[in-house]
């Protein structure tokens, strides 16, 4: 019987030499590494047939358990036509480029949704591309926050002159209309109820201006979030039965205190209920619900309105952004700095037709936090 002799292969790098004993040993390690690695990766052939794919790849896709390897790589995105059309772009950029790398949001069969990275590289080897798959859902939100809190500190600074100009004359305005009152004609009364109005609209804008402006005194306690809820509701409940709108409301009586500054989350609670009011002008109902989870408290507010489309969902938060007719964008905004001065996130979802829902998520022990 013949003795097998196991042949060593030389390879250098260099000045860095090292033996391999056979090309199958060497395919088991690079096999290995491939399979256990913590990002996603996928190789292709021309025709876009998957030749192999890891479990990462699988699991940052919400694949179910089949075989893959043998289809096209199309089929992964089979009931996502819109990332089915961004896909094709990609691999066109990377054949036509070499390599190409794409950051696409993709939505998953539980609800959730991730922003996930696509590193494609043509002929990796002759005829073989590969893809790595990225979760860089941390990385783009930070990178959200950082623009958004750039804008806001330019802002700031815009408003401080803004506010400081516009409310001098604004003072010697309404003390001359005030004084003008007395003598004003019944049949010109309107437009006096006009002008008083708009005046105490800019008067509104300006103090928005100076919350973006300068900190605010805020003192912090425990309060019960319920409560406060509460207090928003019976504020604008006038308003929502004029416009045929009722709450539906379910409280979680199990919440604890949470140490606010009640005023401030009030002022969020008005303008996120009031908005939903205004997108309603036909009526409806608005369903605000509270409960309590891993030390978090969590806040939605949902509406029945006509829902805020994708393109223009993203932009919610911009200053002056706004998709009221009267709006100045800075109501939500303002929202939006408040949680973030509690410690707390806001999330949009919206679908066209169906109504938007905001959640709101507020750490019970945020004085610990600070």
């Amino acid at each position: 019987m013949k003795k097998v002799v196991v042949s060593e292969q030389k390879i250098c790098k260099g000045d860095r030499c090292f033996k391999v004993k056979n090309l199958q040993d060497s395919k088991r390690k690079y096999k290995k590494i491939f399979d256990e690695s913590i990002y996603g990766l996928i190789l292709w052939d021309d025709e876009q047939q998957i030749t192999e794919i890891n479990a990462s790849a699988e699991k940052l896709l919400g694949l179910s358990e089949r075989e893959w390897i043998g289809t096209s790589i199309n089929e992964i995105f089979e009931n996502d036509t819109d990332m089915k059309e961004k896909w094709t772009k990609h691999v066109g950029l990377t054949i036509k480029n070499g390599k190409n790398d794409s950051v696409f949001s993709c939505e998953y069969s539980d609800g959730t949704s991730k922003h996930i990275e696509f590193s494609s590289q043509h002929w990796l080897i002759e005829k073989l591309n590969r893809t790595m798959i990225k979760d860089v859902t941390e990385k783009v939100e930070l990178e959200e926050r950082l623009r958004k809190s750039d804008t806001l500190n330019i802002i700031g600074e815009l408003a401080a002159g803004i506010a400081h100009e516009i409310r001098n004359p604004m003072t010697a305005l309404k003390g001359f209309i005030q004084m003008l009152e007395a003598s004003i004609k019944k049949e010109n009364e309107i437009y006096y109820e006009i002008i008083t109005s708009e005046l105490m609209r800019i008067d509104s804008i300006i103090n928005e201006f100076l919350i973006l402006a300068k900190p605010q005194v805020i003192k912090f306690r425990e309060a019960d979030i319920n409560q406060i809820i509460r207090e928003t509701v019976d504020l604008l409940n006038a308003q929502a039965i004029l416009n045929n709108v009722q709450f539906q409301i379910h409280y979680d009586q199990n919440i604890p205190m949470v140490y606010c500054e009640p005023n401030q989350l009030k002022k969020v609670f008005i303008n996120m209920v009031k908005n939903a009011i205004e997108v309603m002008p036909d009526g409806g109902n608005i369903t605000i619900q509270t409960s309590c989870m891993d030390a978090m408290i969590h806040i939605s507010i949902q509406d029945e309105g006509g829902g805020i489309p994708e393109d223009k969902l993203k932009k919610i938060g911009v200053p002056f952004y706004t998709t009221k007719e009267r709006g100045t964008g800075l109501g939500l905004m303002v929202s939006f700095k408040i949680i973030e001065e509690h410690m707390g996130t806001v999330k949009i979802d919206s679908k066209e037709g169906e109504g938007t829902t905001f959640y709101i998520t507020l750490p019970i022990n945020f004085q610990k936090m600070n």
